[in-house]
């Protein structure tokens, strides 16, 4: 027994992580297991995959054994689990977003960026009528992946599933496509249920509450999200767990999340060609630029200085590039405010730094006494976290190489951007939309995020394509003129069920 929870009146003292209950993903990136590719599938026939669920060698989050050569994730679609029979009562407990679906309405489509070359009506999956029922995600030792791949179609597969198309990924060895130290920082899930988000002091820390990742846990608001709970006696409801929030109701969504899947194409050539014009040429400003435009180093070290304070969830000795905060950079000289990782993770906390003892919180909380004009601009960054889980595709292209005319470029480079959330609205689609492409984040005009930018007008902005750097003199270097680098080329919303779900799935008719 780890915490109490209390919600709706109810008191109920809190069990233990079921790790058998929750699929590997969550827990472990598998970047052992550097071969990978993603099968989007379309249901065929029912029966026949509910049969092949009921059997599917899925991975669980026990533990991580180094021996193991093969693992398997599966997750699905609103439309995925419509095509599986399941209740429309049980599905209206699924958040609006999951049902709605990344490229449902238009106006989510204009908040995600999503918009002009990045239009769903571009994809080459995900869009209208083009959305996966499943995917399955297949990760192996080098040399095992076909043979797995292989392995896991048997049975009435053919009956069962239609193979859409299978996304390949790459081993660049933790390097993004630009070229870049990826990965790097990831919040730490508190398995062990300790953390009470109301009682904690309110600074900056990368350690979350597990709700924040898996429902049918308390999140950052110490609340339990949404998500379908079944009448004891509804039919299969005994397969699942019973709900910790809610008396006398068994939970669909405990120990599951919510995948959110983007195809992205990266213009390598484009991104390296463009700095290199800006810098006539000079290596190292060219460098230097690109490394302001991400907020890190080539090789992942900050831009900023490591904190000598500790902050509670990371490591020093395991993860030292990710050991800072923005409160020693408040006018962005070292790390520029528009800067890609700054705009992702801003590092800051519910209240400015300084605030100390309980009368200057109060006053901090009321608006008043803060020093820096930017202190209350962007949102505590606790409530906004993601945990990132994608794979590059495409061959390694070098800088060097990139702006080369006599080299050819060997293919087309992205990331396939994966990311687990609890809550789809607040997590992923508020920092896509507040953080990366708002051209107000932190106080700026007319600049979106420098390498996922769509460069696009918007209402009373009908500039996007501008990156400032600021400058000691006071005068900031202004580049204007920045091209489309990104292109989101699929995409869709996934649910990723518990092993115990998974069973309800495998026997729901």
């Amino acid at each position: 027994m780890a915490a109490t929870a209390v919600d709706s009146g109810i008191q109920r003292t809190a069990s233990a992580v079921d790790y058998s209950d929750v699929q590997g993903l969550v827990r472990f990136g598998y970047g052992k297991l550097t071969e990978s590719c993603f099968l989007l599938l379309n249901i065929r026939d029912a029966a026949a995959a509910r049969s092949w669920l009921a059997t599917a060698p899925v991975t669980n989050a026990v533990q991580l054994d180094q021996a193991s050569p093969t693992a398997l994730q599966i997750a699905f679609t609103h439309e995925g689990l419509q095509s599986l029979q399941v209740p429309d009562e049980v599905l209206a407990g699924f958040s609006a977003e999951f049902l709605t679906g990344m490229a449902g309405e238009e106006s989510r489509s204009r908040r995600l960026g999503d918009v002009g070359a990045n239009a769903p009506e571009y994809w080459q999956w995900g869009g209208s009528g083009r959305v996966p029922h499943i995917v399955l995600m297949l990760y192996a030792q080098p040399g095992k992946l076909e043979g797995w791949t292989l392995a896991i179609q048997e049975a009435n597969w053919n009956a069962a599933f239609e193979v859409v198309t299978c996304l390949l990924t790459s081993n660049l060895d933790g390097i993004e496509p630009f070229g870049f130290a990826d990965g790097i920082s990831q919040p730490a899930l508190d398995w062990e249920r300790q953390r009470k988000p109301a009682k904690n002091e309110l600074a900056y820390g990368n350690l979350a509450a597990l709700g924040e990742f898996l429902m049918g846990y308390p999140n950052e608001y110490s609340k339990y999200t949404d998500r379908p709970l079944l009448a004891p006696d509804a039919p299969g409801s005994t397969a699942l767990p019973p709900a910790e929030d809610v008396a006398n109701q068994r939970d669909l969504g405990r120990n599951g999340t919510y995948v959110v899947f983007r195809q992205l194409q990266q213009d390598v050539r484009g991104f390296w060609r463009f700095l290199d014009a800006q810098t006539n040429s000079d290596p190292q400003a060219r460098q230097s630029m690109g490394e302001d435009m991400v907020g890190r180093k080539m090789d992942g070290e900050p831009l900023v200085e490591l904190s000598d304070d500790p902050i509670a969830g990371i490591d020093p000795g395991t993860t030292p590039h990710n050991q800072f905060t923005y409160n020693s950079d408040a006018d962005g000289l070292s790390c520029p405010f528009g800067a890609h990782v700054r705009r992702a993770n801003p590092r800051n906390a519910d209240l400015p730094p300084g605030s100390s003892g309980l009368l200057s919180k109060a006053l901090h909380t009321f608006g008043f006494g803060n020093k820096q004009y930017r202190d209350d601009i962007i949102a505590s960054t606790r409530f906004h976290r993601v945990l990132r889980r994608g794979r590059e595709y495409g061959p390694g292209l070098s800088p060097e190489q990139a702006i080369q005319t006599n080299v050819s470029d060997p293919g087309e480079h992205g990331i396939y951007f994966i990311c687990l959330n609890a809550n789809i609205s607040r997590q992923f689609e508020f920092v896509q939309n507040a953080w990366i492409m708002s051209t107000k984040f932190d106080a700026m005009t007319e600049e979106s995020d420098p390498l996922l930018g769509n460069r696009q007008p918007v209402a009373g902005c009908p500039f996007t394509d501008t990156f400032s750097v600021p400058q000691v003199e006071g005068l900031r270097t202004r580049i204007t003129g920045l091209p489309q680098f990104v292109t989101v080329k699929g995409g869709a919303y996934f649910f990723l069920p518990s092993l115990s779900a998974l069973r309800y799935l495998a026997a729901v008719r």
